[in-house]
């Protein structure tokens, strides 16, 4: 049966390189949804939570659950959940485990904590690398609202997370601490694969809090 594998976690906590590492180890069998591609648009004021950012704009708060088209989110699990072969559907984001709809369908929900310094620190290398964004503009936002926004909407949903992944571990040690948690479910997938491919194995030293 097809179950549902909710990841959160902060900006850059490296929660989309966990759930795009599960997606690759079983990619026929592995469904993947990321929140970022459900906010509302960007030009309709009228949906969506909007701010000024450090800017001086009036932009879509990207950091509130209130901007991502929960029904859109909610139609795509489900249609994912109806595909032939795909065994599980993982659904990464901020709001991961905010989003109601989300919660109610996930059968597990991962949280990947990762310490607010790392996590400014990936976001600011990251705006820089893809967008050439002036870090300055980055903080500034970061301290007029990000800080905020994660504090009271993506921060709280830690205590709702079966598995707390650290998210300064490597990727294949964060892959391995969530494999127990969703390994039944890949399993029927692992006789057409190599060995120990999607079989629910934990590596010993894996920083991770079953909770």
């Amino acid at each position: 049966m097809t179950g549902v594998l909710a990841v959160a976690g902060g900006t850059a906590s490296g929660k989309s390189t966990l759930a795009e590492a599960l997606s690759l180890e079983c990619p026929d069998t592995v469904a993947l949804i990321h929140l970022d591609d459900y906010y509302v648009p960007a030009h309709d004021p009228l949906r969506g939570v909007w701010t000024v950012s450090a800017s001086g704009h009036s932009i879509l708060d990207w950091n509130h659950p209130g901007s991502i088209d929960e029904t859109a989110v909610t139609d795509a699990i489900d249609a994912a959940l109806l595909r032939p072969g795909v065994l599980l559907v993982v659904v990464e984001g901020l709001f991961a485990l905010t989003l109601p709809s989300v919660v109610r369908r996930a059968a597990w929900r991962v949280y990947v904590d990762t310490p607010d310094d790392i996590r400014l620190a990936r976001k600011i290398l990251r705006k820089i690398e893809a967008q050439r964004q002036d870090p300055l503009l980055s903080l500034r936002n970061y301290l007029q609202t990000g800080r905020d926004r994660h504090a009271a909407h993506v921060a709280p949903s830690r205590a709702a997370a079966d598995l707390v992944v650290d998210g300064t571990a490597s990727e294949a040690e964060m892959l391995a601490a969530v494999m127990p948690l969703i390994g039944p479910t890949l399993a029927p997938a692992a006789p057409s694969r190599a060995p120990g491919v999607c079989a629910a194995t934990r590596t010993p030293g894996v920083p991770a809090l079953a909770l």
